[in-house]
């Protein structure tokens, strides 16, 4: 072997690099520059996305959830005079918060089955109203055309004429 200069070559592919000592504190040695033919590399686990958005869901769970104790005596302890009572009054907020989840369920389907009908007949009257207004509109047309045909001469009599043959179908429905 011959003698290793700064940049550390010798024979192969393999290359010695020269590694300054590592601090003694808790963080990883830098990476080596980019132009390196370093048999390992040391590149910085980065966090996922998905693993940051769970650890904060998961924080802000356990931050705002109350923890519930519903079996506050030991296995070894033996069922006092006041042990019933509390067990009732467990019991009746367990049914109250489960009666309340109820109530709540039926009100949101009953709002959500009372828009999807109002939504239906918001629909049909448009629809009444659209196909009205059409005949309206078709009733003034004939009425204009009339009235032109009066005041006109014979050629616009003619094209007229010819309009209103069109649309007499359509209006007798």
């Amino acid at each position: 072997m011959s003698s290793v200069g700064s940049k550390g070559v010798m024979e192969g592919e393999l290359q010695v690099v020269a590694v300054p000592e590592k601090p003694k504190a808790a963080l990883p040695p830098l990476p080596p520059a980019s132009g390196s033919n370093a048999i390992v590399e040391y590149t910085k686990p980065v966090p996922k996305d998905e693993e940051e958005d769970l650890e904060v869901k998961l924080r802000r769970i356990i931050d705002h959830v109350p923890v519930r104790v519903s079996n506050t005596s030991g296995s070894s302890a033996g069922s006092g005079s006041g042990d019933f009572h509390q067990y009732r009054q467990m019991r009746r907020k367990e049914q109250d918060r489960l009666a309340r989840m109820d109530v709540d369920y039926q009100k949101r389907k009953e709002l959500a089955e009372f828009n999807m009908r109002r939504e239906e007949r918001m629909k049909v009257a448009e629809e009444r109203t659209a196909k009205k207004r059409l005949k309206r509109q078709k009733k003034k047309q004939r009425k204009k055309e009339k009235k032109a045909k009066l005041g006109g001469g014979e050629q616009e009599k003619e094209d007229s004429s010819a309009d209103n043959d069109s649309d007499s179908g359509e209006d007798e429905k």
